[in-house]
């Protein structure tokens, strides 16, 4: 029996953006981490170009984090308290670039200044040659004061920043436009608001083609269907040529996965489920895998068992080896 042809025929490519600057491109970076470019959705590179590899950010924080497993700690040890060398062991571990979480600029944490973070920028930039995103502590009236300053402090670096939202984007939008960055779009799991916030930072005056869009995550176990299905509605809708839909995806894995308690309790706590130095990292890879195959293309993420695994099924996917 001849078996039918069931290959889609895609309209139009997901967005290429180009993450960092070389010296020839008025930055310090070694090189430049390029996502998006996908012409098929994911698994599916019979149908079109399958894109640029996904990549993969560590976390970092500009301050020690307080509430992080013992299991995620070992791993960095005393680089947790300096920003530079704990993205310096994150690069060691196999991250493609650097994601700097401003998370002790909150007003109810550290409260650090716009001067403070724009230094660790500075200290980060100095410390790795690989591109660099930051973003903010999620407060608006902060955030509006502290990525200006470090989007001015890493002028001329390409980094990615975010993030805009829907009642919050002319601030950062500026900054960017000033300072030559890419922004990251946030949205709450909703297509239309996902479209509406890239349409006002549009009317802002910045490129689609420079914007990657965040559509919030989930993890294994809470809520990840959910998010995979808007994450897949996007994308199909990008390759069908809705321009508004057309960027490349970042998912925060880490920050989601290791808040499950299945990945975070400690043997005594749930006993059955395994061992914690297995447990978690498999609860955030597992996360990270599923994503990929909804259109992820980049994932910040925290543990290096993790971001192995993850990236031997980036390597299945893509067809890299023999598989």
């Amino acid at each position: 029996m001849e078996v039918p042809d069931t290959s889609e025929s895609w309209k139009t490519k997901i967005n290429t953006v180009a993450i960092g600057a070389t010296q020839d491109e008025g930055g310090t970076r070694a090189g430049v981490v390029r996502v998006g470019g996908a012409g098929c959705i994911p698994g599916a590179a019979y149908e079109g170009d399958a894109g640029e590899r996904p990549v993969v950010a560590v976390e970092v924080w500009d301050v020690a984090p307080d509430n992080w497993p013992a299991e995620l700690t070992r791993h960095y040890g005393d680089a947790l308290n300096d920003p530079g060398a704990w993205a310096q062991k994150g690069i060691e571990m196999g991250a493609d670039l650097v994601c700097l979480k401003l998370t002790g600029t909150h007003p109810d944490a550290a409260d650090r200044s716009a001067e403070e973070a724009a230094t660790t920028v500075k200290a980060v930039l100095k410390a790795v040659d690989v591109p660099l995103i930051v973003w903010g502590c999620g407060v608006p009236e902060k955030d509006n004061k502290v990525l200006p300053a470090c989007a001015s402090a890493a002028s001329g670096e390409n980094c990615l920043l975010g993030s805009i939202t829907e009642k919050n984007y002319r601030t950062l939008v500026a900054a960017c436009l000033a300072d030559g960055h890419k922004l990251i779009s946030e949205s709450p799991l909703d297509i239309n608001i996902a479209k509406q916030v890239n349409i006002l930072a549009q009317d802002s005056g910045f490129d689609l083609k420079d914007i990657v869009i965040f559509p919030t995550t989930g993890a294994l176990g809470y809520g990840l269907e959910y998010v995979y299905s808007i994450m897949e509605r996007g994308r199909i809708a990008g390759l069908s040529g809705d321009q508004l839909l057309q960027q490349p995806v970042i998912s925060d894995v880490g920050a989601e996965a290791w808040r499950a308690k299945e990945a975070r309790a400690s043997d005594d706590d749930v006993p059955g489920l395994g061992p914690a130095e297995r447990r978690g990292p498999l609860w955030e890879g597992i996360t990270a895998t599923n994503l990929l195959q909804a259109g992820g293309d980049i994932f910040i993420m925290r543990h290096p068992e993790a971001m192995k695994m993850f990236k031997e099924a980036v390597d299945e996917f893509m067809g890299v080896g023999s598989v």
